[in-house]
């Protein structure tokens, strides 16, 4: 039987991800205004659940850095290449909930009690299953196959590039689940927000992804 938690989470999905969809598409004007909104309600959350104004400060300005990376990866490198991503990141967060709950066993940290090991395993297993399909079975994502391919001068699937991209990616966005976990256990709250039922607050759905968008970035970057 599905949990009340985990209908909320799916009927809210329902919503936002063709929302999501619509405006990544687009691109451009459509994109930098949909990444605006976003920059504002992460921004709101964060400044009021924080108390020092340092903190406040300096999340700010982490925000737009990641919000201005999001731009950038998906308007210079590619359409395909910035979905793999959000796909990624997806997934590990489905993985770690599906996991964790089924299979529950000992605690990954202190700082988020509900983290398991199971989860971790279930977040890099159904992310690598998620991105696979991705690449294989559709046009956009054989294109960002070939692209990767391309500007790391490999052949991602013999050498296994493409693993350690998936799993590096995972791994990333697992990092940065934790670290928005950290900062809601100092602010003694439960969720940084209310504003998607059975998700929480914004940046408790895209934790993960604030800090693999611009981690990823700066890797092409650097590999181009």
């Amino acid at each position: 039987m599905i949990s009340n938690e985990l209908q909320n989470r799916i009927l809210s999905s329902i919503i936002i991800i063709p929302i999501a969809i619509f405006f990544i598409f687009q691109g451009s004007t459509f994109f930098a205004f949909f990444l605006s909104i976003f920059f504002i309600a992460c921004s709101y959350e964060w400044i009021k659940m924080n108390k020092k104004d340092i903190l406040k400060v300096i999340g700010v300005f982490y925000l737009f850095s990641a919000s201005y990376s999001a731009y950038l990866l998906r308007e210079k490198f590619s359409l395909g290449i910035f979905v793999l991503i959000l796909i990624i990141c997806i997934f590990t967060d489905l993985g770690g909930y599906i996991f964790g709950k089924t299979f529950k066993g000992p605690k990954l940290t202190k700082i988020s009690p509900k983290k398991t090991y199971a989860g971790a395993i279930g977040s890099f297993i159904l992310s690598l299953i998620a991105a696979i399909i991705f690449t294989k079975y559709t046009n956009i994502g054989a294109l960002a196959h070939a692209n990767l391919s391309l500007w790391t001068g490999n052949n991602l699937e013999s050498d296994n590039m493409f693993f350690l991209f998936i799993l590096f990616i995972s791994t990333t966005s697992q990092i940065g689940d934790l670290i928005i976990s950290y900062f809601k256990r100092l602010a003694k709250v439960k969720d940084t927000g209310k504003l998607f039922p059975g998700h929480g607050g914004v940046l408790d759905r895209v934790d993960g992804i604030i800090f693999a968008i611009p981690t990823s970035y700066l890797l092409f970057n650097f590999l181009i």
